[in-house]
C-alpha cells in the first residue's frame, strides 16, 4: 500500500508559505489544488452538448430564446463533483458565462445550471462565479 501521506506533507509544505494567486494556472503545484480553476481550452463536443443540455434552464431563467448557441471555450473545478464554466456566444458579439454542475458518478448526475452571466464579450475572461 502507498504511503500517500507524504505525499500530501511534501505538497503542504510546498504551499503554506505561498501568497495566495501567486502559482501559475499551468504549473503542476496549481492543477493539484482541489477548487481551482483550470486554464481556458477550446471547447469540444462533449462541451458543446453540456452546454445544450442546459440550454432549457438558461431559457427559462432569462425568459429568452437563444438562436445561436455556440460554446467557445471551457473552463473546470473540481469540487464535490465538477463545475463547467463555459463561454456560449449567443450572437454576433454577444456571450452568456454559465457555471454548471455535475455531481460525482454515483450520485446525481443530472446537470444543473448554478449561475449565469449576461452581458459579456468575447475578450472577457472565464472566472469563478
Amino acid at each position: 500500500m502507498r504511503d500517500t501521506g507524504n505525499h500530501i506533507r511534501e505538497f503542504i509544505k510546498q504551499t503554506e508559505c505561498l501568497p495566495a494567486g501567486s502559482l501559475p494556472a499551468d504549473s503542476q503545484l496549481a492543477k493539484m489544488i482541489p477548487g481551482g480553476l483550470t486554464e481556458a481550452k477550446p471547447a469540444t463536443p462533449e462541451i458543446q452538448e453540456i452546454a445544450n443540455e442546459v440550454k432549457p434552464q438558461l431559457e427559462e431563467k432569462t425568459n429568452r430564446t437563444y438562436e445561436q448557441f455556440e460554446a467557445v471555450e471551457y473552463k473546470t473545478q473540481v469540487v464535490a463533483g465538477i463545475n463547467y464554466y463555459i463561454k456560449i456566444r449567443v450572437g454576433d458579439d454577444s456571450y452568456i458565462h454559465l457555471k454548471i454542475f455535475k455531481g460525482l458518478p454515483g450520485q446525481n448526475e443530472e446537470l444543473v445550471l448554478t449561475g449565469y452571466q449576461t452581458d459579456k464579450s468575447k475578450d472577457d475572461e472565464l472566472t469563478g462565479f
